[in-house]
């Protein structure tokens, strides 16, 4: 017999047990037969007894070839699952963190949701600090639902927000906390930074804004009031820079995370090595730059027996904002766009950074973005006003509900919502409120007209920034891009195209996990490049037209 063929045989046969079992009902009744023919008086007990096991025999077989049937269907999911390729973005951002697994299917990029879990700013030894212990946690609960789930991740990357960093000592521990950006450890600390190189001279070099919370003051402050930690620190790390070194055991620093430090030459796109010898930063504790999509390495056998299975891990454009604006569904060169959430980040992309004092004086930056082009944009408070009056006065209200209640009121106060009294306020509602009675507008008593204060000088901010940008640029634009969390604000689009004159395409929602993925993509060879990806996306997500008329 043709091998193949008898293990197919032998594979539709039942077990021995089920053999067994079959052949064994098989002598009972044989017994009761007989028993039957010996004594009519038994005859009808002998009938249901027969009856019986006919029964058994029947419901055995049947269980065997619904096993049989559920094995099979299993079997080709779990296949189905092996063949697709997972891709794995880790998205933490300043108020919460996702899992999102994706996969190409027809040509389009499927996206979902796997996991979610808070996140927040705590006080510790007063200073507000991030809970990197934790937050490592949560990334390891999210990637063992994927196994969970049966889709093992080909590889994964995270993304976080911007300037914020860890310092390890010789042994690779953590020294102190992680803070926050929005702590006060940085109020007055540029001053002690002037001395040894200029404001004008910082922005003609690395062509970054200045932000009170950049990383560069933030090192300068713990070398004003840590010393000792100063002295000991080896390495330093972005945030997601150390989260993958937890996931691998190896140390690198992602280049789009990097250039926010202040401390990246915007020409050689290389750490500004001259400076930081002015500033007095050793410079063992800036690691070789790598870019977008660089492997970094397989995960480390701990996490392996942790999570239950081993991906690679790619870095993606680790900044958030850098994974957002690569997901903008365009294939112009010159784009306006707003990635909106907790900040909102306005801009267009260049191929070169205009650190011109042009660009300095309306406090633009040249952030690195994917494939070394710059996003030049401006940073403004963003959502994190909404975020804080809802944690306030309106908890139980969904974003949603909030925005939809706003549009519905005709409260024409604006304040500036670039101005650092709403970085990190007491109580914002109390702020927008104290900002308003200042300037002698009227004050908003509801959330609702709080909401529309906030949206109203959110949108005038936005075309501000655009008249900005087009003088600097010399460029006429007709639209914007609005992706991210805020792309849902339907008012917000509205009130954005109005002020501007611009029609507002809005979406992806999930522009930063978008993009995250899509590098990875690109890294695996699924995606060509970023002018491919950006097709992919377009096609991929729903997008929403906001007319100015």
């Amino acid at each position: 017999m043709n091998m193949s063929k008898s293990r197919d045989i032998q594979a539709k046969m039942p077990s021995p047990k089920v053999i067994y079992a079959s052949n064994e009902s098989k002598s009972v009744l044989a017994r009761n037969l007989e028993e039957c023919r010996d004594n009519d008086k038994t005859r009808k007990a002998c009938f249901y007894r027969l009856n019986a096991f006919w029964l058994v025999t029947v419901k055995v077989l049947n269980s065997y070839e619904y096993r049989k049937r559920v094995t099979v269907e299993n079997k080709k999911e779990r296949n189905s699952h092996m063949d697709t390729r997972y891709y794995l973005a880790v998205d933490i951002g300043a108020s919460s963190g996702r899992h999102m697994l994706s996969h190409m299917e027809n040509g389009k990029m499927v996206l979902e949701e796997i996991y979610r879990f808070p996140n927040g700013m705590t006080e510790k030894a007063g200073h507000k600090v991030w809970d990197v212990d934790r937050l490592f946690e949560e990334i390891l609960t999210g990637m063992k639902k994927c196994l969970e789930m049966g889709k093992i991740p080909y590889s994964m990357g995270i993304d976080t927000w911007a300037v914020d960093f860890v310092l390890l000592d010789e042994n690779d521990k953590m020294l102190g906390d992680a803070v926050a950006y929005r702590d006060d450890r940085t109020k007055d600390i540029d001053k002690a930074v002037y001395p040894f190189v200029s404001e004008t001279e910082l922005y003609t070099r690395t062509g970054i804004q200045k932000q009170s919370f950049n990383t560069i003051y933030q090192l300068m402050a713990v070398k004003k009031q840590k010393q000792d930690m100063f002295v000991n620190a080896k390495t330093m790390l972005m945030i997601p820079d150390y989260f993958h070194f937890l996931l691998t055991g190896k140390k690198a620093q992602e280049y789009t995370n990097a250039t926010t430090t202040q401390l990246i030459n915007a020409k050689t796109k290389d750490w500004d090595y001259q400076l930081i010898e002015k500033l007095g930063y050793p410079q063992d504790l800036f690691l070789e730059i790598k870019s977008p999509g660089y492997e970094l390495g397989d995960l480390s056998n701990v996490i392996q027996e942790k999570v239950g299975f081993n991906c690679k891990v790619i870095l993606p454009p680790t900044h958030d904002t850098a994974s957002a604006v690569m997901a903008i569904p365009t294939q112009e060169e010159d784009a306006l766009y707003i990635s909106s959430g907790t900040w909102s980040l306005m801009g267009t992309e260049l191929k070169e950074a205009d650190c011109s004092a042009g660009s300095r004086k309306c406090n633009l930056t040249n952030e690195g973005g994917y494939d070394y082009r710059f996003r030049y944009l401006k940073n403004i408070m963003g959502l994190w006003m909404i975020q804080s009056v809802k944690k306030e006065i309106a908890q139980d209200m969904s974003f949603a509900q909030i925005c939809e209640m706003a549009a519905k009121e005709d409260i024409k106060s604006v304040v500036d919502a670039n101005a650092d009294r709403f970085l990190a306020p007491d109580n914002m509602t109390e702020e927008v409120k104290k900002a308003c009675s200042e300037s002698g507008q009227q004050i908003p008593q509801s959330v609702a007209e709080v909401a529309a204060v906030i949206y109203n000088s959110l949108a005038k901010c936005y075309a501000g920034t655009a008249q900005e940008i087009e003088e600097l640029t010399g460029k006429k634009y007709s639209h914007i891009h609005v992706v991210g969390g805020g792309s849902n604000a339907a008012y917000l689009n509205d009130l954005t195209a109005k002020e501007t004159g611009m029609t507002v395409y809005a979406g992806p929602g999930e522009a930063t996990a978008i993009g995250n993925i899509a590098s990875q993509m690109i890294a695996a060879k699924e995606l060509y490049d970023l002018k491919a990806a950006r097709q992919c996306i377009f096609d991929s997500f729903e997008i929403k037209e906001y007319c100015p008329d």
